[in-house]
C-alpha cells in the first residue's frame, strides 16, 4: 500500500494513500489492533527500514477488516494537506537527458547508453521543494519561459557506495512523482560579456527559483513494484495531456542510474533521484506556464501530483 504525509489539524502524521482519501496510520494499527511506532516520518515504514514488517503486518491485518469499519478511518483529501513525502532530504538529485525522445525535441541526436554516461545536477533543498497542492511560482526575475517536466521520483532507502547496476534496486525505497520545473530562458546578466560555460549556467540556474521542485504525492513502495521500468507518465496541464510516455524510455535505467551515482556519491536514506523528463515538454510547443494554470503530473500505480501556478 502506498504511503503519504500529510497534515491535518495543524498536525503532521503519515498515513496509507488511496487516490480520494488517507487511512492515518495511528488509526489504521489501533482497528488492526498493530503495534506501530507514532512518527511523522515514512523512511522506518517502507522496504530497508526498522519497521517495515510492523507495516505489512498492518497491511495484512487493515484488509481483513470489514469494508464498512476500514471507511470509519478515511479522511478525505478535501480535508487535509498532503506534505512532501521526505520532509528533509539530504540531496535532491536530478538527471538531464535521460530520455531519447526529449533530446530530440530539443534538437539534439539520439543518445546510445554505452556511449555517454548520466547528466546530474542538484536544486537547492529548502527553496525548490514544493508540497503537493501547493503553487509553482513564476519568478518576476524571468517570467515568460517556465516549463514542466514529470519525473520518476527514486528514495533511496539504505546507506548506499559503490554498488552494482545488478543490486542497486536493494537499496532503493520506494518510488514518487516529481515535476522538475524549469526556466528555459533565464539570462541572469544580458548585457554581459559571453564566456565559453555561460550556456551551460543559464540552464543550471534556471533549474534553482524557488518552488521549482514539487514531490509527492506518495511512495509506492519497492517490494510492490518490483519493476521501476514499466510505470506510465502523464503531465497534464489544464486538464490537456501534454507529456505521455512510460519509464522504459530512460537511457539510463533507475537500477544504472542509483549504481552510477553511488560510484563517487553516498547514497543516504531519503536522498531523492529524479530520473529525467520523457518527451512533451513546454518548450518544444512554444507553450509556457502563466498564473492559474493547474498541473498534474501523474504515474500510474503512484498518484497524481497537482500543484496550481501563481
Amino acid at each position: 500500500m502506498r504511503l503519504c504525509r500529510f497534515q491535518h489539524d495543524d498536525h503532521v502524521e503519515v498515513g496509507f494513500y488511496s487516490d480520494d482519501y488517507v487511512v492515518p496510520l495511528s488509526s489504521a494499527s489501533h482497528a488492526a489492533g498493530v503495534d506501530l511506532p507514532s512518527s511523522d516520518e515514512l523512511l522506518s515504514l517502507l522496504p530497508g527500514g526498522a519497521h517495515r514488517t510492523e507495516v505489512e503486518k498492518l497491511q495484512a491485518a487493515w484488509q481483513s477488516l470489514p469494508a464498512n469499519r476500514r471507511r470509519e478511518f478515511q479522511v478525505s483529501l478535501k480535508d487535509i494537506q498532503l506534505r512532501v513525502p521526505v520532509a528533509n532530504p539530504e540531496k535532491l538529485l536530478l538527471l538531464a537527458g535521460n530520455y531519447s525522445e526529449h533530446i530530440k525535441e530539443g534538437g539534439g541526436d539520439a543518445v546510445v547508453r554505452s556511449q555517454t554516461f548520466p547528466y546530474v545536477f542538484m536544486k537547492p533543498i529548502a527553496t525548490t521543494l514544493t508540497h503537493p497542492g501547493d503553487p509553482v511560482k513564476i519568478p518576476a526575475i524571468s517570467p515568460d519561459h517556465i516549463d514542466w517536466e514529470i519525473e520518476l521520483g527514486v528514495v533511496i532507502g539504505r546507506t548506499c557506495s559503490g554498488v552494482a547496476e545488478t543490486e542497486a534496486l536493494d537499496y532503493v525505497a520506494g518510488y514518487t512523482v516529481v515535476n522538475d520545473i524549469s526556466d528555459r530562458e533565464f539570462r541572469p546578466f544580458p548585457n554581459r560579456i559571453e564566456r565559453k560555460k555561460d550556456s551551460f549556467f543559464d540552464w543550471l540556474h534556471g533549474k534553482w527559483h524557488d518552488t521549482f521542485c514539487p514531490i509527492g504525492p506518495c511512495i509506492l513502495p519497492t517490494d510492490e513494484a518490483p519493476d521501476p521500468q514499466q510505470l506510465h507518465l502523464t503531465l497534464r496541464l489544464n486538464g490537456n495531456v501534454e507529456q505521455d510516455a512510460a519509464t522504459n524510455g530512460m537511457i539510463f535505467p533507475v537500477a544504472a542510474v542509483v549504481a552510477f551515482i553511488s560510484s563517487f556519491v553516498t547514497l543516504r536514506p531519503g536522498d531523492i533521484i529524479a530520473t529525467g523528463t520523457p518527451a512533451g515538454v513546454g518548450s518544444s510547443k512554444g507553450k509556457f506556464l502563466k498564473p492559474v494554470d493547474v498541473l498534474e503530473a501523474a504515474i500510474d500505480r503512484i498518484g497524481v501530483l497537482r500543484n496550481p501556478v501563481k
